[in-house]
This record gives structure tokens, sequence and C-alpha cells, in this order.
């Protein structure tokens, strides 16, 4: 994995980028497909989803695409505990890798979302 990176954006762009690799080399199993293919559409999905936000429309707007994120980033995260319970990865300390990365991410927009909700309710 690479050095962390401090930028949220590019974190997330990182994050996308090691999933889809991950995606790539696992087996070819019916588990591995489906799992793949969920955890490709969850893992990707909020860097795309954080552009957005960062172009939001209002608070509540911003608000939203955050929890977007952070609602595919949980996912992505059960689905990665899933892949490592089930030995569905050609090298565990990657899957370790992503789940850490994942939980810190998520751990990111909830004090980004709980900041944002307090900074609304006070203007």
């Amino acid at each position: 994995m690479r050095e962390k990176k401090y930028d949220i954006e590019e974190r997330l762009i990182d994050f996308a980028v090691d999933i889809i690799f991950f995606v790539e080399s696992l087996p070819n199993t019916k588990s591995a497909t489906h799992l793949g293919g969920q955890l490709l559409r969850s893992g990707t999905s909020p860097s795309l989803n954080y552009g957005e936000a960062k172009s939001a429309e209002s608070k509540n707007d911003f608000l939203h695409k955050m929890k977007v994120c952070l609602k595919e980033l949980r996912e992505s995260y059960n689905c990665l505990r899933i892949m490592h319970r089930a030995k569905i990865y050609k090298s565990e300390q990657r899957v370790k890798e992503l789940i850490t990365e994942c939980n810190e991410l998520i751990s990111i927009f909830v004090k980004s979302i709980e900041t944002a909700s307090k900074s609304k309710h006070t203007s």
C-alpha cells in the first residue's frame, strides 16, 4: 500500500484504485465474482460521491453526499470482512490492509459529518 495521504480526496482515489486491483486479483469462483462485483461498486463509489460533495449546492446537499460516501464505505468494510472470513482473496495481508484503510476512512467521514452537522445547526 502507498504512503498515507492526508488529502481525503486523494485517499479515496487511492482506495478505489486499491479496490480495483484487489478485485482483479480475486480467484475465479462464484462467491469471489459476486462479492467482488459488490465491492467494486461500493469501494469506488466514495471517491466519486466525494467529488460531488465538494460541489454541493447547499449544506444539506453536502451532508447528504457525505452520508452516501459513509454508507458505501461501511458496505465496503463489511464486504471486505466477509471476504476475509471466507478466505476469498489471494493475499491475506492485502485484504487486512484494505479493511484497515476502509475503517480509517469511515472514522474520517463520521467525524466530518458530525462537524458539518454541528455547524449547520449553529448557522
